[in-house]
């Protein structure tokens, strides 16, 4: 699984004209399911991401987690992240999950996030989306599961 992390003041994400998901201060989360991840795959995301501590503390210094600033996740699916640019002009795709091995993956995270109690939104599962976001900082990280 491969997941781009932005910390966010507020994202929205639209999927056919209608908004799907609307959060204020936290993170937004493009997240890509590559063939072959599983349940650890998931395990890892989900436990990492909350506690990742990438919100500034009173010094000013990144030491604060989702959990900690009492955050949201908006998670995006986007397999486009598996792409493969590096042979031709044409980005191959082969190294994503098929689309109904990654739903279920994708929404499993989803579902242990919500159990959790993180507030997480979402957009919809293959359609072309629109998302808007205010990024902070800017904060970006990509986080790996297999790495």
């Amino acid at each position: 699984m491969k997941v781009v992390i932005q910390r966010v003041r507020h994202a929205a994400v639209n999927s056919e004209g209608k908004e799907a998901g609307r959060i204020g201060p936290g993170l937004l989360l493009y997240i890509g399911v590559a063939d072959g991840d599983d349940e650890r795959d998931v395990r890892y995301i989900v436990d990492k991401i909350p506690r990742l501590r990438i919100f500034e503390d009173d010094a000013g210094k990144m030491n604060r987690s989702l959990i900690d600033v009492g955050g949201s996740l908006l998670a995006v699916s986007q397999f486009t992240l598996l792409a493969d640019c590096g042979h031709g002009r044409r980005p191959g795709f082969s190294a994503a999950a098929p689309p109904e091995e990654a739903k279920k993956l994708y929404d499993e995270l989803v579902a242990e996030w919500r159990r959790q109690g993180i507030v997480t939104e979402t957009g919809v599962f293959q359609t072309d989306m629109e998302v808007t976001s205010l990024n902070e900082g800017p904060v970006t990280f990509i986080l790996e599961s297999r790495k």
